[in-house]
C-alpha cells in the first residue's frame, strides 16, 4: 500500500502551538482582567452569520464586503457568511435580543476568530482572532475617553511600551456628507496617479483612501484636504472634550487627521495604537464610535464605540517586548526530576499541592538519570528544574536549578511554596 500524503492546513491558517499558545492564553486572561475591572461582560455570537449583516452593517463597498468574505449559499439558499469582524455581530446581538431594555449603558468584551480573505503575510491570516469590547448606550465623549484609558491599561498590564496613540474625527452625518463631495472634487484631480485600489475608492468609498499604503500614492494623498475642517460645532466640540478628558487622564496622544476607519458605520471618535515592534504594518489595535449603526441594522438609535486588536499581531509585539521578562511568577514552568519510588510519591505531592496554587508543573512520568532529566526540561522550556531524591527526602530539601542561568540553590518545601505559589499570588494582586 502507497503511503498518503499527508494533509495541511489550508492556505493562510494555521495551527497555534506550544509554548505559543500559553502566551496567548495570557494575554486573553489580562484582557478579561481589564475587561472586568471596567465592567464589562463576555458575548460570544456564532461563527456564521447572515450575509446582509455585514453588507448593511460594515458596508457594501468596503474591501472587506466586495472582496474579502467567505460567503456561499446554503441548501435553503439563504447566504451566509463566516464573520469577517464582531461588531456588527455584537449589535445583531444587542438588538435581537433587546438587551436595550432596560436602558442603559451595555458593555461588552469579546474573543474569538474572525475570517476574510486576505494576502498571507507576518502577523495576518485569513483565520484570525481578534479581542474587542462594545459600549453601547451613549454617546459623551467621557465614555470614548474611558474606552482608550481601558485599552492603555491593558497595554500596560501586558507591559507593552513604546506604543503612539492616534485620535481623529471622522464627523458625524450632518458634516461628513459635505466634507466627502470636497474630497471628491480633490481626488478627481489626481485619480490618475492614484493605484486601481484608490481609483475604485474615489468613487464608492473616498475615506478609505487615506488607508491606502502604497508608496508612489502618498504625494497625491498628502495635499488631499482633511476632516478637520469640516467638523460641524457638535462634532468640534466633541472632539475637543475627549482631548481634554485624554489630558486629564495623563495619556500622550496624537492627533492624525488622515486616520480613517475601514467601516462605514465609524462616526466621530477613531482611534489607533500603532507600534514599531511590527514593522511597516504597524497597527496593533484600532476603535471608534458607531452612532449610527443600531438603525441601520433595525435596531432603535442606540449610541456605541468599541475597539478590537488583532491577536496574532498583538502577540508579535507582546513577544518582542516581553522576551526577557519570563519567570515562575510569570508563567515559568516548574519541571520536578525524581529518582526512586519513594521520591516519586513524595514528588507527586509536592506537585498537586504546588498545582493547587496555580504553579505550573510537569512532573517526570518515568524515572531516568539526572542527565536525561534535564535534558528533557530543556526540550519543555522549563524554567526551573527541581531534584527529588532519597538523599532529598532524608534532609528535606531540594535542589532547584534555573535553567536560565545555570545556577542552584537548595531549598525546603516552605521556601518552595513561598519563592512559586507565594509570587504567583502576588503578580494575581497585582493584576
Amino acid at each position: 500500500m502507497s503511503r498518503k500524503e499527508p494533509l495541511r492546513a489550508v492556505k493562510g491558517m494555521r495551527d497555534i502551538l506550544p509554548p505559543d499558545s500559553r502566551l496567548w492564553g495570557h494575554i486573553e486572561q489580562v484582557a478579561r482582567d481589564v475587561f472586568h475591572a471596567y465592567a464589562y461582560n463576555e458575548i460570544r455570537t456564532p461563527l456564521v452569520e447572515v450575509t446582509e449583516l455585514f453588507a448593511r452593517g460594515v458596508g457594501e463597498e468596503t474591501d472587506i464586503v466586495t472582496k474579502e468574505m467567505y460567503t456561499w449559499e446554503d441548501r435553503d439558499q439563504q447566504s451566509l457568511t463566516l464573520r469577517p469582524e464582531a461588531t456588527a455581530s455584537v449589535i445583531r446581538a444587542y438588538i435581537e435580543h433587546q438587551l436595550y431594555n432596560p436602558p442603559g449603558l451595555k458593555k461588552f468584551y469579546y474573543m474569538g476568530p474572525m475570517f476574510r480573505r486576505e494576502r498571507p503575510q507576518k502577523g495576518r491570516y485569513r483565520q484570525f482572532f481578534q479581542i474587542g469590547t462594545e459600549a453601547i448606550g451613549s454617546e459623551s465623549p467621557a465614555l470614548d475617553a474611558e474606552v482608550i484609558e481601558m485599552v492603555v491599561a491593558l497595554l500596560s498590564r501586558l507591559h507593552l511600551s513604546g506604543f503612539t496613540l492616534l485620535v481623529n474625527s471622522v464627523g458625524c452625518m450632518e458634516c461628513r456628507p459635505v466634507y466627502l463631495a470636497v474630497l471628491r472634487e480633490e481626488l478627481a484631480k489626481v485619480r490618475e496617479r492614484l493605484c486601481a485600489d484608490c481609483q475604485r475608492r474615489s468613487e464608492t468609498n473616498p475615506l478609505r483612501v487615506f488607508d491606502c499604503k502604497v508608496p508612489a500614492d502618498q504625494p497625491a494623498i498628502a495635499q488631499l484636504p482633511t476632516i478637520s475642517g469640516s467638523l460641524c460645532a457638535a462634532c468640534r466640540e466633541h472632539f475637543d472634550r475627549l482631548q481634554r478628558y485624554l489630558q486629564d487622564r495623563r495619556i500622550a496622544f496624537t492627533i492624525e487627521p488622515r486616520l480613517v476607519r475601514g467601516f462605514d458605520y465609524y462616526t466621530r471618535t477613531t482611534f489607533e495604537v500603532v507600534h514599531g515592534a511590527l514593522g511597516a504594518q504597524n497597527a496593533l489595535l484600532g476603535g471608534g464610535r458607531y452612532d449610527g449603526l443600531t438603525e441601520a441594522l433595525g435596531g432603535p438609535r442606540a449610541p456605541g464605540i468599541g475597539f478590537s486588536l488583532g491577536e496574532d499581531r498583538f502577540v508579535l509585539a507582546v513577544q518582542e517586548t516581553m522576551a526577557n521578562r519570563d519567570s515562575a511568577a510569570e508563567g515559568g514552568l516548574l519541571y520536578i526530576a525524581w529518582l526512586g519510588e519513594e521520591a516519586y510519591r513524595h514528588s507527586a505531592e509536592l506537585a498537586r499541592e504546588l498545582r493547587s496554587r496555580n504553579v505550573a508543573v510537569e512532573l517526570a512520568a518515568d524515572a531516568g538519570k539526572l542527565k536525561k532529566s534535564l535534558e528533557l526540561a530543556a526540550r519543555l522550556q522549563a524554567r526551573y528544574v527541581l531534584i527529588v531524591g532519597d538523599q532529598e527526602l532524608a534532609e528535606g530539601k531540594y535542589p532547584l536549578r534555573d535553567m536560565a542561568s545555570g545556577e542552584q540553590r537548595t531549598v525546603s518545601k516552605e521556601e518552595l511554596l513561598e519563592r512559586f505559589a507565594g509570587a504567583r499570588s502576588k503578580v494575581a494582586a497585582e493584576r
